[in-house]
């Protein structure tokens, strides 16, 4: 077996992720409780500069390593890139968060940087085997920053439904996988294509095992029917990781589902395009309307993500370039506004309080009006108004979906939109007309103003210059 060191400069940024957590996880084991910073920043810094080597290989051809397990292309730097990028701001939100509870750990970071590196296996999987290791690496960390606070019962409870229901959709996804194994005799994505291509499988095996592959998949996104964890997680959770989980992971299921459905399976999209306009449809609408009977804030925004996810879905089941490319601008654009929207959250809470539920954030304008406008841009961009980005990256779907003559399935989910922007909007009404109930200042880092600034601000940015973004992720598929 040979092998040479130019073989790991597609690693690079998993060799340097990795390499970084375990000195942050062996460093911190010495720093006193007073120098927990030190964890942070480094923390900080390993993930800026895992986003500058990603972004630097956003140019490179398409290379498969590790005996044709692992591939780095445009699509995989891209997605790392912003991966990255929006954990940093994750991390960044919740540091005052975890400060005012006591749970201000290194563990927490290092527990997110391998759970970074997870999404960054899941990215860049090239085989049925590597796509399952990234997707345990990722559960396995998740399951535990969800119980990262061990004095609350609310977040125990949800980690143990987390850790149930993902332990059997990953049982789900497993079988799937040795389902397709069976009938292909191949692990790899484009040796799997090939057989099921040439139609030498038994493709009532085939469909047998892509039924539980979307399952598995379906459960990773949330979408309905596999929906059941998201509310519970999403509430139970602490609310700085409900802020990661809510927005970097996202990313990281639209990489799974490409690799699985498209790279590995595309032979199959008859199939699995009927089960997605399925699971889009019922996204879509039990999201919207359970959101609206929502007054928890974080339960609320659970649903919101349930709906995002039919959105994801419609680009994936357009089966075409276009339509891939539309669904990754919109995983990227709602992870962005899901980690701001959390991240107002956080900052409204303090200690001895959490903001959970919509009466806390009456009058927010009253109390901070910069704060209340940038609520707003994040809430008018999930709601699709323009000219937020959201907007755009519902369009772009829809144009998508609309190109492969599914003009119904458009028009559904526009009716589900119009629904949607209710709950959105009753937010900017409590913010902007109800008195506040809490009197308390909102004190905010400086840093961590400037990060909500930028965040609220992109999506004014990128809704008024959408061909920034969408040409990059036109280009990672080659349009």
């Amino acid at each position: 077996m040979n092998f040479s060191i130019s073989d790991l400069m597609p690693l690079m940024t998993e060799v340097f992720v990795l390499t970084m957590a375990c000195i942050i996880l062996v460093l911190d084991a010495f720093l006193p409780d007073e120098r927990r910073v030190v964890s942070y920043t480094l923390s900080q810094l390993t993930l800026l500069v895992a986003a500058l080597i990603s972004w630097s290989m956003l140019d490179n051809a398409a290379v498969v390593v590790m005996h044709g397990t692992f591939v780095s292309d445009p699509m995989a730097a891209l997605l790392k890139t912003s991966i990255f990028l929006i954990t940093f701001g994750a991390f960044l939100y919740s540091r005052s968060y975890l400060v005012a509870r006591d749970i201000f750990k290194g563990e927490y970071y290092v527990l997110g940087l391998f759970a970074v590196l997870g999404m960054q296996v899941l990215v860049s999987a090239h085989s049925l085997l590597t796509i399952y290791l990234g997707l345990e690496l990722l559960s396995l960390l998740l399951y535990a920053l969800v119980a990262f606070n061990r004095d609350s019962a609310d977040a125990s409870e949800a980690a143990m439904k987390y850790f149930v229901l993902g332990a059997l959709a990953s049982g789900m996804l497993l079988y799937g996988i040795s389902m397709v194994y069976g009938a292909t005799g191949e692990l790899t994505f484009p040796e799997v294509a090939k057989v099921i291509t040439t139609g030498n499988a038994d493709q009532t095996v085939l469909v047998f095992g892509l039924v539980f592959i979307v399952l598995g998949v379906s459960f990773k996104f949330g979408a309905v029917p596999f929906h059941m964890w998201v509310p519970d997680v999403y509430q139970g959770a602490p609310t700085s990781v409900t802020l990661f989980l809510g927005s970097a992971p996202k990313i990281a299921a639209f990489a799974l589902a490409i690799r699985l459905l498209v790279d590995g399976m595309g032979g199959l999209a008859a199939q699995w395009q009927d089960m997605l306009i399925i699971l889009a449809v019922l996204s879509m609408a039990l999201g919207n309307l359970v959101a609206i009977a929502q007054t928890n804030i974080k339960r609320m925004l659970a649903y919101s993500t349930i709906s995002h996810v039919g959105f994801i879905f419609l680009g994936i089941l357009a089966g075409t370039d276009k339509g891939f490319s539309a669904a990754m601008f919109y995983a990227i654009v709602y992870a962005l506004t899901a980690a701001g929207g959390f991240g107002v959250i956080t900052m409204i809470s303090r200690k001895g309080f959490d903001a959970e539920n919509l009466d806390d954030l009456k009058g927010l304008n009253e109390r901070s009006p910069w704060l209340a406008f940038m609520m707003m841009l994040i809430l008018f961009s999930m709601a699709g108004v323009p000219p937020t980005v959201g907007f755009f990256a519902k369009l772009f779907v829809l144009e998508a979906v609309v190109s492969i003559d599914l003009v119904w399935l458009a028009a559904v989910a526009v009716f589900f939109s119009i629904i949607g922007a209710f709950y959105y909007i009753r937010v900017v009404k409590v913010m902007y007309f109800d008195k506040p109930i809490d009197d308390a200042p909102l004190v905010a880092a400086m840093d961590t103003r400037v990060m909500m600034s930028i965040n609220g601000l992109a999506m004014l940015g990128f809704g008024m210059f959408p061909a920034a973004l969408l040409g990059v992720c036109q280009a990672a598929f080659g349009l």
